[in-house]
């Protein structure tokens, strides 16, 4: 269960590589049926937090919790099926496959993928594939890709392949979905788009968010609270407003502290 709320909490993280903390000392908490904006110079650490996170790399010391569970240092299948799902920078598609296809294979533990079982128990293995189906269509409809189902993925604009992620991500029915700068790459009317149905995904349906954006247009009219990190730290946390006026974080974007990479 969530603890006050806090969906998602870090407490005390630290990730080095050979003596550089990339996330230092990082404590923060993400709440229940929110969208939460995370953001921060280049090289402040965010992408390296979704890591953490999600379990493509491990903590060199202190604690995740999600739904009052440690999950530091579980690999990403299992925070996958414990319902955290993320998208990335640069968007992960399978090129040669359909739009459609890109769907309906991320729900794990499909009876057809045992060898036997379509032999066996094809009965069982043809209702959850139409069930599949079903849903893979209504998601694409809600994303206003349908029209796109047979397409090759490696064909879709990068606008399209950011709502194709986003699609991804709801046919595993996640708690807590991390969007790794959505807004990059996007037209502003596909933009529109994304922050309706990411509005809609919070609000009405309950899944929580935490978005890494540059775009502060972005952040501040789909999140509150956001999150400011820098060097590794999180140094400031508020309202969009007063995160803009926040001294500690004019100083972060215009003090020189600037690093290549995230």
């Amino acid at each position: 269960m969530a603890e006050n709320g806090a969906l998602l909490r870090v407490e005390n993280l630290v990730k080095s590589f050979d003596g550089l903390r990339a996330v230092n000392n990082c404590t923060l908490e993400v709440r229940k049926g929110c969208l939460t904006g995370l953001i921060g110079p280049n090289g402040a650490g965010k992408t390296t937090l979704f890591n953490l996170i999600t379990g493509f790399l491990k903590p060199t010391s202190g604690r995740i919790h999600f739904n009052g569970e440690r999950i530091d240092g579980l690999p990403p299948h299992l925070t996958f099926r414990k319902g955290i799902v993320r998208t990335f920078q640069v968007p992960r598609e399978l090129k040669s496959m359909t739009v459609l296809e890109n769907l309906m294979l991320v729900p794990s533990d499909q009876a057809g993928e045992r060898i036997w079982n379509p032999w066996l128990f094809g009965f069982r293995v043809s209702r959850q594939e139409r069930q599949i189906y079903d849903k893979a269509l209504q998601i694409l409809e809600f994303v206003d890709l349908q029209h796109l189902r047979d397409e090759y993925a490696s064909s879709l604009s990068s606008g399209q392949k950011k709502l194709l992620e986003l699609a991804r991500t709801l046919m595993c029915d996640p708690q807590l979905i991390l969007l790794d700068e959505p807004g990059a790459g996007v037209n502003p009317a596909l933009m529109k788009r994304l922050v309706e149905r990411l509005e809609l995904l919070c609000h009405e349906l309950g899944i929580t968010f935490f978005v890494i954006e540059h775009d502060m247009d972005l952040i501040t009219r789909l999140c509150n609270p956001v999150i400011v990190m820098s060097n590794g730290e999180v140094i400031a946390e508020g309202s969009p407003e007063e995160i803009k006026g926040d001294e500690r974080v004019l100083e972060a974007y215009l003090g020189g502290q600037y690093l290549a990479g995230t």
